[in-house]
């Protein structure tokens, strides 16, 4: 965050200072609105030129291409717009040796003056913006990497389809424990102890019949004792 707030200051004070620089005086008392775009293709001419046709449009380009990065956050649109700066003031510079034969820098007003001193040091600024700046990319890898911290890790993942493992995975190939494709047979539910296993005895047995001699036997009916 810091990053970006340092960052973006810098880049917009430069691109301040590359937009400024076209109303002062670039070579010999001539300021940089009065060279056209086109001299700087076709050679340097005394013709004057508007100020929306003239070097002062690159630069408007650039300052527009600075705030659109520092708000998106983009390095690469700060960086091309310090880029354009310095291509444009360094082609000016250019164009203008050649028509001048050398370029001079001189205390009295001649030769090379402040506002290209501005232009330079406006594309400069840009480009050290730009290196200062984080990014977004930066951000959402950290915020990546924090999420992912906040997330639990499995101890154990979850054996692929073509390679069948026991659960847990033992993390050693092999097949599985169920590797039949019928399905497991049923057990039969569970009634109780049964009365004629000698091993469930313990269990209370359930109510008898009458006792052979008992006069409820209708079957076996008692006997009268012998008389004597």
């Amino acid at each position: 965050m810091i990053r970006n707030i340092l960052g973006s200051l810098v880049a917009l004070a430069g691109a301040a200072s590359a937009v400024l620089s076209p109303f002062r005086d670039w070579y010999d008392g001539r300021a940089g609105q009065d060279y056209r775009v086109r001299d700087l293709f076709g050679g340097i001419t005394a013709t004057e030129s508007g100020v929306l046709v003239s070097i002062l449009l690159p630069f408007l380009f650039a300052a527009l291409l600075v705030i659109a990065g520092v708000v998106l956050r983009s390095r690469l649109a700060v960086a091309m717009a310090g880029l354009v700066v310095l291509g444009f003031t360094i082609l000016w510079m250019v164009r203008q040796g050649q028509a001048e034969g050398a370029l001079t820098v001189g205390g009295d007003g001649a030769g090379l003056q402040v506002g290209v001193a501005n232009a330079l040091a406006g594309g400069v600024l840009m480009l050290i913006g730009a290196l200062l700046m984080s990014g977004r990319g930066a951000r959402s890898r950290s915020k990546a990497r924090a999420r992912r911290e906040r997330e639990p890790v499995e101890p154990y993942a979850a054996p692929p389809a073509d390679q069948v493992d026991t659960w847990p995975p033992t993390q050693e190939p092999g097949m599985s424990t169920h590797t039949s494709p019928w399905p497991e047979p049923e057990v039969d539910p569970y009634t109780g102890p049964d009365p004629h296993d000698p091993r469930t005895r313990s269990y209370p047995q359930a109510e008898r019949g009458p006792e052979p001699g008992d006069p409820r036997d209708p079957v076996h009916p008692p006997h009268r004792p012998p008389e004597r």
